[in-house]
């Protein structure tokens, strides 16, 4: 369950790093916040694949998903 967790994490993290890395590049500034947060997240998400016995297929992020909101919010 806590690589599930790690997972979302991970993923929610990265897709914050897109409207902040756009919003840089627009306004032609360095992206600093939205690199950390790409590292932060690629490495929730590489620590959850790794450590996962069996690792995550594609089809398994969903299911990671549909399992955090689950537990933690029902």
């Amino acid at each position: 369950m806590p690589f599930d967790l790690y997972m979302v994490i991970g993923v929610i993290i990265l897709a914050l790093a897109i409207p902040s890395a756009m919003s840089a590049w627009i306004d032609k500034r360095a992206p600093r916040i939205s690199a950390l947060l790409i590292l932060g997240g690629g490495g929730l998400i590489i620590y959850a694949v790794r450590a996962k016995p069996g690792g995550y297929r594609w089809a398994e992020v969903p299911e990671a998903f549909v399992t955090v909101v689950g537990h933690y919010f029902f």
